[in-house]
Order: C-alpha cells, then sequence, then structure tokens
C-alpha cells in the first residue's frame, strides 16, 4: 500500500504511547478521587455518583450542541447535588498533586519516544487522538509521564473542547475539522480495537497496536495492519 498521501499521524495515549495497566489506573483514579472529595469536605458517596453520571453523559449524550465538560458538569451536578462550578475549581490542584501517584500503573516506552522523535524529524504532523472524557491537566500529566511533550502535537483531544468521544465517528470527523485534513490524509494508531480502529469507516489508515490490546467484544482482528509498537516502529521507518 502506498502512504505517500499521509500527512497525519493520530495517536492514542493511554496502552499506546503509554502503556498502561488500565484496571489498575481506574481502581486507583477512583480512589484517589474519592479521598479528595473526602479531605474538601464533599459527600464521598455522592460526588462519586456525580461523577459516573457525567462519564455517561461524555461516553453515550453527544450531540454536538456542548461539550463533554458542559455535558459532564450538567450530570454530575444533577446526579451528586454539588455545584459543579465551585467543585472543578477545588479540584485542580488534585491534577497537580494526587493524581501523578497513578503514575506507578504506567510504563514509559522508549519506543514510543523514539517513534515520535522520528515521525517529528520527518515531518509529519501528529494528533494526541486520545477519549477527552479528562480534564487538560490530567491529558497534559499523562503525556509526559510517556517521556513528551505536549507541544510535540498539533491538537491534543480533551473534554474541554471536544463534543463527542470515541467510539464516536463524529469526534474523529470533528477533530479532522479542527486539524483541516481529509481522512485519506491520516494514519490512527491506538490499541482499542472498537474505539481506534473505527477511524476506518471515514477512510482513515489504521494501526492496531497489540502490546496493551483492547479488544472487549471479542472482533477479529484478521485484515487489520497490527502489531506490537516495536512492529509499528518498522513500519514507520519502512512505509513513513
Amino acid at each position: 500500500m502506498n502512504f505517500s498521501a499521509i500527512t497525519t499521524i493520530l495517536f492514542d495515549l493511554d496502552g499506546t504511547l503509554l502503556p498502561l495497566d488500565h484496571d489498575a489506573f481506574m481502581h486507583g483514579y477512583f480512589d484517589l478521587f474519592g479521598k479528595h472529595c473526602a479531605s474538601l469536605g464533599y459527600d464521598v458517596e455522592k460526588a462519586i455518583a456525580g461523577m459516573f453520571a457525567g462519564m455517561k453523559a461524555m461516553i453515550f449524550e453527544g450531540e454536538g450542541s456542548s461539550t463533554n465538560k458542559e455535558r459532564f458538569d450538567r450530570a454530575f451536578s444533577s446526579e451528586s447535588g454539588i455545584d459543579s462550578e465551585s467543585f472543578n475549581a477545588r479540584f485542580v490542584p488534585f491534577y497537580s498533586e494526587e493524581f501523578h501517584q497513578l503514575e506507578s500503573a504506567a510504563t514509559r516506552s522508549e519506543r514510543a519516544i523514539e517513534v515520535v522523535e522520528y515521525l517529528t524529524d520527518k515531518g509529519y504532523e501528529l494528533v494526541l487522538a486520545t477519549a477527552p472524557l479528562f480534564p487538560w491537566q490530567a491529558t497534559h500529566a499523562r503525556i509526559r509521564w510517556a517521556g513528551l511533550e505536549p507541544s510535540l502535537f498539533k491538537t491534543i483531544t480533551t473534554y474541554e473542547h471536544c463534543r463527542y468521544t470515541k467510539p464516536h465517528l463524529s469526534y474523529y470527523e470533528n477533530v479532522l475539522e479542527e486539524i483541516g485534513r481529509k481522512a485519506e490524509e491520516c494514519l490512527m494508531v491506538g490499541n482499542d480495537v472498537a474505539e481506534d480502529m473505527v477511524a476506518l469507516q471515514l477512510g482513515m489508515s489504521t494501526y492496531l497496536v497489540t502490546d496493551c490490546l483492547i479488544n472487549r467484544r471479542g472482533a477479529s482482528i484478521e485484515g487489520l495492519r497490527s502489531g506490537s509498537f516495536h512492529d509499528f516502529q518498522l513500519f514507520c521507518k519502512e512505509h513513513l
């Protein structure tokens, strides 16, 4: 296949550029979230119920007229009875302090760093196409856990400006609109069969990284371009 039309590489973060024990990360996040809520004097059960409602609203209620953050805030306040504006303001220090304890669930990949450097040197445009379910502070932190800098990416999808999340095709359509690229100019690299490989439906090229493979529905990956991150590194050197 000729990849000469590719100008832009979209990278997933968790499990792709940043090898991650997803279950350990999420369990740790909920635990730290609850402890921080308690330290601020909030009812922990109500705050966690609000967080789950907010996550559900972001994932299942994308409608294009509001950002993920706006939907999260409405659902959080409605479910918990806690004012989301004051809660968010008081919660900001969490992402520069306790949140970094979760780095223990991640492993820095030197191959990922090398690939990003290689593609940057070759003049490719890079996009950090992670599921936009977190504030920008949490996403930038995880980028740095991977040994990378946010400035390497033309855009980074976070819940403040995205109106959909994966696997909605509209998530990818909005990214393409934001960066001014056509689908056939892009390569989506990710580890989640459902959330990342769906970009194929828009005409993007894809590469499924299998080191931290997520395939919740047990879908066949036969016919997908796939392999370890080491395989992807070799793919880049051969085709990009």
